[in-house]
């Protein structure tokens, strides 16, 4: 067990609160002692130990919440468009420190926590503040008037990869809709939910209206799901994960919303500069060491072209820097755990057993890098559909190639997979990007490098999840539908 070192000198809240819940607007201790270390990827020394809840933490969180929701239910819209309003001025206070503590949890380098992974929350609540000063809680309908009412008592449960992107789409909205809630964050990347908690609190948030009960899913995550005093659960995080999560709420008939996994094809026409979008996207696809469940790392070109593609890749990936994440020159830091290296080395080392095509990168660590759990940046060629590393989420940075022979194959083989979450289409015609975009089983499609933003829906088809998070896509989760007959002449 760990005790906090200066490396957590930016916010000393966090050695006060780690170890600690948040629940009915209080830091309490969680009713059984129990701690875990938070692991520092890029050194693998220990950070700082946080709580480890337990049911007896999930049921005080849950009735603080219930109780909270009487009366935030009935506040005004007036009054939440204020309290998120506090809610954004408070968060922007602490965005270099929330930035700093994902760059130590789980390796994201500094610039990418500074430009992205820190204010991707903000944005969030920026969002919900304006699709709650868009909606209508009230329409008529003939002779009828339908009515949107907060679903509940909310369970949030967040992965690690983008830890304040799921967060600030999940609190934001539930804050808009007039919701309570418990955040269980990951307990591999947990610091900054601790300084979002401080950011609600700061804002005055009303007691029990948010709270936080640190933990694993097994435990916590389980007895989230499965309470029956809980309306609502929206869980970020794998596939198999996702499965559970709705197993256990199903006894209670309780709404689930759920952003799973993804292996998102990245299809180039034929007509497309194929150095251009290879160079753009394989690049990219490292900034967060592949830990996106959007990441189009499944390259598909056409068959004739694989010896140029091979040359291309391999020069693109060739000057990627790998290294400490805390350095403003590093480009790709480590993944988030020991337990992730290991299943991307699996990984790995299947696509070579399997026959694929080594072009770059490949098992081990880089060189010099010894300690850390880092991944060399890894192209895989002449990848066909059947091969284990076509076909699993990998979530590090390692990309295939596989060759097509036309565009309907192309599509076919794009489709050809249990997900469904993104999809990327690159060509010289847009109107043809555009055809192709319509054609993909998914639930987001970039064409020609467009990059994600957050006015728009997220989310995906088939076992990439149900629902949809951002802006008023997200704040419909958090709502219920009531028609009161009669109430019009």
């Amino acid at each position: 067990m760990s005790s906090a070192p200066s490396v957590l000198d930016f916010a000393p809240s966090l050695v006060e609160h780690a170890q600690k819940h948040f629940i009915g607007g209080e830091w309490v201790s969680p009713a059984t002692p129990a701690t875990v270390d938070v692991i520092n990827p890029a050194t693998e020394e220990p950070i700082i130990a946080v709580a480890l809840g337990s049911k007896a933490d999930v049921d005080r969180a849950v009735a603080a919440a219930k109780a909270a929701f009487e009366t935030f239910s009935m506040t005004t819209k007036e009054e939440r468009i204020a309290l998120l309003e506090r809610v954004i001025k408070a968060y922007e206070e602490r965005l270099d420190d929330i930035a700093r503590a994902v760059t130590i949890e789980m390796g994201a380098p500094i610039g990418l926590s500074r430009a992205a992974q820190s204010p991707a929350g903000l944005g969030h609540f920026m969002q919900a503040l304006a699709a709650l000063r868009r909606h209508e809680s009230e329409r008529a309908v003939g002779t009828s008037t339908v009515i949107t009412e907060p679903i509940g008592v909310c369970a949030l449960i967040t992965p690690w990869n983008w830890p304040l992107n799921q967060i600030g789409a999940k609190v934001g909205p539930a804050l808009a809709a007039g919701c309570t809630m418990v955040l269980k964050p990951s307990e591999i990347a947990p610091l900054n939910a601790i300084i979002v908690a401080e950011v609600l609190e700061a804002a005055g948030v009303p007691a029990g209206v948010f709270n936080l009960v640190q933990g694993d899913g097994p435990t916590v995550g389980a007895a989230m799901s499965g309470h029956p005093d809980v309306d609502m659960v929206s869980f970020t995080g794998s596939t198999r994960a996702g499965v559970e999560v709705a197993r256990n709420a199903a006894p209670t008939v309780k709404r689930v919303a759920q952003e799973l996994g993804g292996k998102s094809a990245n299809i180039v026409l034929d007509d497309a500069d194929l150095a251009a979008v290879l160079k753009r996207d394989l690049a990219g696809i490292c900034v967060n060491s592949g830990q996106s469940c959007n990441a189009g790392a499944r390259f598909l070109i056409p068959a004739d072209r694989m010896d140029e593609a091979i040359e291309i890749a391999r020069d693109a990936l060739s000057g990627v820097v790998v290294g400490d994440p805390s350095r403003d020159d590093t480009a790709t830091g480590p993944v988030v755990s020991l337990a992730q290296w290991e299943k991307v080395q699996r990984l790995i080392q299947s696509a070579i057993d399997e026959g694929a095509t080594l072009v770059i990168g490949g098992p081990g660590k880089p060189e010099g890098l010894e300690r850390g759990y880092f991944v060399k940046p890894t192209v895989f060629a002449n990848v066909t559909r059947e091969m284990t590393i076509a076909r699993e989420e990998i979530f590090g940075p390692v990309m295939t190639i596989t060759g097509y022979s036309d565009e309907d194959e192309a599509v076919e083989i794009a489709n050809d997979t249990v997900y469904g979450l993104a999809g990327y289409v690159s060509s010289a015609d847009h109107a043809r990007a555009q055809r192709i975009a319509r054609r993909m089983r998914t639930g987001m499609v970039h064409i020609n490098g467009a990059g994600l933003t957050q006015d728009v829906p997220f989310g995906g088809y088939k076992q990439s999840g149900n629902g949809r998070e951002f802006a008023e896509w997200g704040l419909h989760d958090y709502l219920e539908a009531k028609s009161v007959y009669g109430d019009r002449d």
